[in-house]
């Protein structure tokens, strides 16, 4: 027999999907909620994700230098990290401060942990996490939108719909319409639900992600909010839900790999999300409820992985 067996390793079936293209696609779903934060916020938001976005690809390109690992630049996940974290800034905030996150995001949580696919925690939202600790004040002075067509951003600041739920001034809170289109106080890239939603279904259409993390997310969300007899809408749109549903949660390094896993994990963070917003001291609760289950997601793993065809149970 001339024939001969080609004998390799696994995986055997490969695809032109590489870890830049999936990268690139996340960028143009985050496009449209970019262009409504400038829209929203003016010239500044644009400064703030170009400085975050600049920060996060050249710690990267540092770091894997100092630690002479190969070069990761290219791959783009610097630049999504980027642009979550300027989407989790107030429109407002010192530049500087965004420097300081994405040196948290890339050099802590990404990089010492052996760069992408080994962090455990979703990078932008520990960012977050540790800037609202440290910056308490400058991470909740929020900026009125449409406040730089009058020249006078720096005196006309709001409060975010949460905030002034939390309050009690019902009377303030801005329409339903309002937040859809994101007029609203917030996060630069939290605000406009309906730019965020264009980048969800994009991200389904292209199968970047599954759609069972979002759906259970704010499936659970909108039952814990019902079943409170709190306006479903409103708990959907306020605040960074949609932001954290669509593009953090989702997130393939930090969220389960099975279909199963998938749905603990999505409920988990729909039902720690309206727990802290109902009742914990803070408004909003999307930053937490994510990286709690990020820590729980090899727990989750255990308990959802498949059982193998033919093969019998171990009990210890």
């Amino acid at each position: 027999m001339e024939q001969k067996l080609i004998v390799s390793a696994s995986p055997h079936l490969r695809s032109g999907t590489s870890t830049q293209k999936i990268m690139l696609d996340v960028i143009i779903a985050l496009a449209p909620a970019a262009v409504a934060s400038v829209i929203l916020f003016g010239p500044r938001a644009l400064l703030l994700m170009a400085v975050s976005v600049a920060s996060c690809v050249v710690c990267e390109y540092i770091c894997r230098r100092v630690l002479k690992r190969p070069q990761t630049v290219n791959d783009l996940s610097a630049v999504v990290t980027g642009l979550l974290l300027a989407f989790n800034l107030p429109p407002e905030i010192n530049p500087l401060v965004a420097v300081f996150g994405a040196v948290v995001a890339i050099v802590v949580v990404k990089q010492m942990f052996g760069g992408i696919g080994q962090n455990f925690v979703n990078p932008a939202l520990t960012a977050r996490i540790i800037l609202m600790t440290s910056f308490p004040t400058r991470m909740t002075t929020w900026t009125a939108p449409f406040a730089y067509m009058n020249g006078e951003a720096d005196a006309m600041t709001t409060a975010t719909p949460l905030a002034l739920s939390a309050q009690g001034a019902t009377d303030s809170l801005p329409g339903l319409l309002q937040m859809f289109l994101g007029v609203r106080g917030g996060c630069l890239g939290e605000t406009c639900a309906l730019a965020l939603l264009l980048g969800g279904i994009y991200l389904v259409a292209r199968r970047v992600i599954s759609p069972v993390i979002p759906v259970c997310y704010l499936g659970t969300a909108a039952v814990f909010s019902l079943l409170l007899g709190r306006n479903v809408l409103f708990d959907l749109m306020a605040g960074g839900l949609l932001l954290g549903a669509i593009f953090m949660a989702t997130d393939y390094t930090t969220s389960p790999l099975t279909v199963k896993g998938k749905v603990i994990y999505g409920i988990g963070c729909g039902l720690l999300t309206m727990l802290i917003r109902v009742f914990g001291s803070l408004p909003e609760g999307v930053s937490f409820s994510i990286v709690l289950m990020n820590i729980l997601v090899p727990l989750i793993e255990r308990i959802s992985r498949p059982k193998p065809f033919g093969k019998e149970e171990v009990r210890s």
